[in-house]
């Protein structure tokens, strides 16, 4: 199939424009959509299934610390988690990347020194994304300057409720162009959508397209910094998002489930969830991550329950 968004052109050439398509895409089923969900969670994953499971949820964990009080040391060490995750077994997959402010982009560069690791960067004022334009592109291209492979932007939540469906769109794409370096080479762009602060699940849904239409690799659940944040049932409708968005155009996008998933069943759900929805195309950490920290410690301790045949005491794993 042409890669190609030349169908699509004449809905982004106006708010008016944009706003029809978005309204005219079909509206979700709250009931049907958070049944499909539960069901799929009940999906019994066996011992050889769980095994390639926990790794390749491992191999897609974006490792991600995003506090105040951040050290280089605490990047550092992270950096460490994410190359040997456990380092008494080396067959343990790396995560996909690990997640940063743009100030410890350079730190977390220094530390990974050259290993198949990511390093994503959250930018445009994150996590609230109250600032001007050239706030949030200086932002990120300081992060990209300094060395991120990845760029987790915020859209304006306040611009999109109001109906500025056009703003949020520009906004993206004013973001995608500055992830371009002077090689022509370019960061990988996830938007986030804060899906908790979006009310229903159709804006989630018109959110979806905004950020595909706009030049989105990834379309991302949450910040992990609100009370609601990624679920079965909004993961679920992005998935579907993208696997729309591919049949008509051509184009994948990966999809980052973020924020409280904390548990090896959590996220084999949620990996049950991509496989039936979007299919195996997105069952790699190029299409599919999770922004999480905790959640390696318990995949960690799992898979040494399989390998070992009992749990680790409580020293076995890191607390990050």
């Amino acid at each position: 199939m042409p890669t190609t968004l030349t169908a699509f052109a004449d809905v982004t050439t106006s708010d008016s424009a944009l706003r029809r398509f978005l309204h005219g895409l079909p509206g979700v089923d709250a009931v049907g959509l958070e049944a499909r969900a539960a069901s799929l969670g009940t999906r019994s994953i066996k011992t050889t299934a769980k095994a390639y499971a926990i790794d390749l949820a491992i191999s897609m964990i974006d490792l991600t610390t995003l506090e105040g009080a951040d050290t280089p040391g605490k990047v550092r060490a992270l950096s460490a988690k994410a190359v040997h995750p456990d380092p008494t077994d080396r067959t343990t997959p790396m995560t996909a990347a690990v997640c940063v402010y743009p100030d410890m982009v350079a730190t977390a560069k220094a530390a990974l020194n050259g290993a198949d690791v990511k390093i994503a960067s959250v930018a445009t004022a994150f996590p609230a994304g109250r600032a001007a334009l050239p706030v949030k592109l200086a932002d990120t291209r300081d992060a990209v300057a300094a060395g991120a492979d990845e760029i987790d932007m915020v859209i304006d939540r306040g611009a999109f409720l109001a109906g500025r469906y056009l703003e949020t769109y520009e906004l993206i794409k004013a973001i995608k162009e500055v992830c371009v370096r002077e090689d022509g080479s370019a960061a990988r762009l996830k938007v986030i959508f804060e899906t908790g602060e979006l009310s229903t699940y159709d804006n989630i849904r018109r959110a979806s397209w905004i950020g595909m239409l706009a030049g989105a690799d990834f379309i991302k659940t949450s910040t992990g910094k609100v009370g609601v944040n990624a679920t079965p049932a909004n993961t679920l409708l992005m998935l579907e998002a993208v696997r729309d968005f591919r049949a008509q155009t051509g184009i994948q996008i990966g999809v980052k489930p973020a924020g409280g998933i904390r548990t090896t069943k959590d996220a084999i759900k949620f990996l049950v969830l991509v496989n039936e929805t979007a299919g195996e195309d997105w069952l790699s950490n190029h299409w599919f991550r999770f922004g999480a920290s905790s959640l390696l410690n318990d995949l960690l301790m799992q898979r040494q329950k399989l390998s070992t045949g009992r749990y680790s005491g409580p020293d076995y794993v890191t607390v990050d």
